[in-house]
Formats: C-alpha cells, structure tokens, sequence
C-alpha cells in the first residue's frame, strides 16, 4: 500500500491518550493485558467494569486526538439530563479519517468466528478503505491505536493482521476492546453524534473540504445487559435527541440542502427504537435506510454569508420510549 505522510499524525496525537488510559487503568476500572504475539489489550467492559471516563476517554482516541468529548448536565431534557459535548476543529479528519467504523476485522467461520469494526486512528495506517483517497490523507506511525466494539477478545490472528497492514510489530499495537452493554462502550458510541452528520454529508456528496468545523451534543443512554436494547438506545441517543452544529463553506442554497436534509427524520425508517427497526429486518443492516443514522436536530452556518439553517426536532416522547 502506497503511504503518503500527512500532518498532523493522528496516531502520535493519540499516544499520551492511551498512555494516559494505561498508567491510571486501576482508577478507572480498565484491564490492561497481552496476547501471545505482544499485542497491549485495553478492555473496558469485559472482564472489568469501566465507567464513564474511561468511555470519555476512549471517545477521543477514537477521534485521533482531534477532538474534544466532555460530560455534562442540561436541565432542556425530562428524564435523561446528563449529557455529551463532542467538538473538533478538524471533524472530517476526526470523524471520518478516525473515528468512524470502517476496518472490517473478520477471522473463522461459524459460531466461533470473530466479526467486528475497527474505529480509531490505526484506520489511518493499515486499512484499505478508499476513503482514504477521498481525504488525500494516509498517516505513517510507530505505534498504532484501534477501538473494537466486541464483547470478547478478538484472536491472536487479528492482531497479526492489523499489525502488518500497518506495517508494524504486533507489540507496537494497542487494541481497545468497548462493549456495547458497558457503561464505556455505550459512551463512546454516543460520542458519534457529530460523525454521524460527517458521515451522512459525505453520502449527500456534499464537499467534506467545505466542512470547516463541527460539534455535536447527546444524552447518556442507560445501558443494558441485553445486547440488542444497548444497542438500540446508544443508537436511539443520537437518531432522537443528538444535536449537531456545522460550519461550511458553502451558498446558501447548498448550506439548507445540507441542513434540510441531515436529520435522522428525513429517512422514511425514523419513527421507532432503533431496536424494533433492526428486529423487523431480520437483524441485517443493510436493510436498513442508511440515511437513518444522523442527529436529531441540525443547524448549518455558512461561513460564505453569514447565515444559518436549521431543521430536524428533538423527540422526548421516543427517547423515554427508547431509554425506558
């Protein structure tokens, strides 16, 4: 694979994160181990109980150290008053280049078999994902730094894999491991409200060089132990109750194209707990409209005249429905 360097380095921005995660793994209730090739595991809700920190912290390594996710009280909302602020001042780096879920991770076949998706800046190194291209962005480390929403260890074979597309030892990979029925796996899924907007704008062919900053906001869902309700409601947290403010680049006409059509209730599958939709389908999502997963709630500035647009609404009546 052809590497082009490009700076900022999100995996060294990463680093003291993970570092930071490691020294203090006791206070915050993590598990830090090796597999047999020297690969560093960081579970955060297997075998250990994590916390909210820990799934605060996690969020931003996802976002390649280029973002900021912090905890916070808001009495706008009934029931559920704690909520995420994410920001970057780089959100299509942060976001696509590192925080979304693009590396498929597969190994065996049948019930054994290991089958997941790879966040984190890691991504950056090793995958083959063509987004890549579209970004101009490829990022050469020492050291390299994935989060896997998995409830349990992913095989040695995994991390001998990530390791040599990235082109380095397995002892200079880290692996974070975030279930999603943990109280850490559940925040660092709620700290995607504001890729959701990226990930969506890139499938609405709007320019990502014309998205200049972004941030988004996302009440805590309550986890469960039943996959399928966790998932629903970290799910749930964004397509209801996520708000995100983008600025762009853009006319007028462009930026309310954008904003009319980012949120969740523009999808003809809006309406019901992520949960009931994805049991419907026969748990596939690719049956599912992925124009569905976006924030609630949006505004877009263009930074071209001065103006904002605004559209989507927040419904408290699905998310006690959904977190209840």
């Amino acid at each position: 694979m052809n590497k082009q360097i490009s700076s900022p380095s999100i995996n060294a921005l990463t680093e003291p994160l993970v570092e930071y995660m490691v020294t203090n793994a006791t206070s915050l209730r993590l598990g830090v181990s090796e597999l047999s090739n020297g690969c560093r595991i960081i579970d955060a809700g297997i075998n250990v109980a994590g916390g909210l920190e820990a799934g605060r912290l996690i969020a931003e390594i996802c976002m390649g150290g280029l973002g900021t996710v912090k905890l916070r009280a808001s009495t706008n909302f009934r029931h559920w008053s704690w909520h995420l602020d994410v920001h970057s001042t780089n959100p299509v780096l942060a976001c696509l280049g590192s925080q979304y879920a693009g590396w498929s991770l597969n190994h065996g076949e049948g019930k054994g078999a290991f089958n997941a998706l790879g966040s984190g800046p890691a991504r950056a190194v090793g995958s083959s994902e063509s987004l890549y291209d579209e970004l101009a962005y490829r990022d050469v480390a020492d050291k390299a730094f994935i989060v896997v929403e998995v409830d349990k260890l992913p095989p040695v074979e995994v991390a001998d894999k990530i390791a040599e597309k990235c082109g380095i030892p397995a002892s200079a990979l880290t692996i974070i491991l975030t279930p999603t029925s943990s109280l850490a796996g559940s925040i660092q899924v709620v700290g995607r409200v504001l890729e959701t907007s990226l990930h969506k704008a890139h499938a609405l062919h709007f320019p990502l060089e014309n998205i200049i900053d972004g941030a988004g906001s996302a009440p805590i869902c309550p986890p469960s132990k039943d996959f399928l309700t966790a998932m629903s409601r970290t799910n749930d947290a964004i397509l209801f109750a996520g708000q995100i403010h983008l600025f762009v680049e853009a006319s007028d006409d462009d930026a309310k194209d954008l904003a009319e059509k980012l949120p969740s209730s523009s999808s003809n599958d809006y309406g019901r707990p992520f949960g009931e939709i994805f049991k419907d389908v026969g748990y596939d999502f690719y049956k599912i409209d992925p124009m569905l997963f976006s924030p609630a709630r949006v505004a877009v500035s263009s930074l071209t005249t001065g103006n904002t647009f605004h559209a989507g609404s927040i419904d408290l009546d699905l998310l006690d429905k959904s977190f209840s």
